[in-house]
């Protein structure tokens, strides 16, 4: 039996990831080196718009979500997509060279982009940080604390009478009284190991 939702319980933050022209909500990233220059890894996944951009442009920056954010940023980044709207439009962003950053935010983290390594699902871009800042002194939002209380902070509307299959990676909903066993989701590609499941009286 593997039960991935175990994989929750890895310490790591929330962060918006901006490039030019897109970004997303990302929570695998990690400082791999020390010195003045710091390298920092963040995982994208390929079926991600961002990802793409990312291969084009050469920096990226990671804004540190705060854990008293109302959950406006995750869903504007994490539910929706530069190919539908301008997500930039809905936040106040702050341009620090040439890539933006969220006012609301912590703090930021600009890297320059060094390497990348694909694998099956995800690229792991490393990038040297160029420029930091702290906006805010307050505690970090973690990806365990966003798992426990997503439902507050994110509000998903599903059709009244209608039983919803919720991908609580990036939102997507499937309706159906259950999940195909080779399901994946056709947004952000993950099994139905990581889909909850919403009933018709809720």
């Amino acid at each position: 039996m593997r039960n991935k939702k175990i994989t929750r319980k890895i310490t790591q933050g929330m962060y918006v990831l901006t490039t030019k022209d897109g970004g997303c909500i990302v929570d695998a990233v990690s400082q791999i080196s020390a010195g003045d220059y710091p390298l920092i890894s963040v995982a994208v996944m390929k079926t991600n718009y961002t990802n793409s951009l990312l291969k084009k442009n050469r920096k990226f920056a990671l804004s540190v979500i705060g854990k008293e954010e109302d959950g406006k940023l995750i869903e504007t980044f994490g539910m929706k997509s530069m190919r539908e709207i301008d997500k930039f439009a809905e936040c106040e962003t702050e341009d620090i060279m040439g890539i933006p950053v969220m006012k609301n935010s912590l703090g930021y983290m600009l890297c320059e982009i060094v390497d990348a390594i694909d694998n099956d699902t995800h690229t792991l871009f490393i990038g040297k940080l160029i420029e930091a800042d702290v906006f805010k002194d307050e505690e970090a939002m973690s990806y365990g604390y966003y798992q426990e209380h997503k439902d507050d902070l994110i509000k998903v509307t599903t059709e009244k009478g209608r039983t919803a299959w919720i991908c609580t990676i990036c939102g997507y909903i499937y309706y159906g009284e259950t999940l195909p066993d080779d399901f994946k989701c056709p947004k952000c590609g993950v099994g139905k190991e990581l889909f909850e499941k919403k009933t018709k009286e809720n």
